[in-house]
């Protein structure tokens, strides 16, 4: 009888970990310049991450998890005039 926990045996754990590997790619908070501002992300996203702890993405496709004041940061560029685009249409 094979052993499941044997690297490429059928019923193994490996395919899992890979399967775990990729959607902990796909979560991953960004980092980098955008964390110095404040970005625009629909309402219900906001609270939907305030109860699940799940990360959210802004307009401008910055993913991360909301916890601080946005008041005390400037508003990203970028969301801003995708915003305003948004808007005139």
């Amino acid at each position: 009888m094979s052993d499941p926990s044997t690297p490429g045996t059928p019923g193994g754990t490996d395919v899992l970990d890979r399967e775990l590997e990729e959607l902990l790619r796909q979560e991953q908070v960004d980092d980098g310049d955008h964390d110095r501002f404040s970005h625009y992300v629909k309402k219900e996203k906001i609270l939907q991450s305030a109860i699940t702890g799940k990360p959210v993405r802004a307009l401008c496709g910055k993913k991360w998890t909301p916890g601080r004041d946005p008041e005390k940061f400037p508003i990203c560029p970028t969301c801003k005039e995708i915003y305003e685009g948004l808007k005139d249409e």
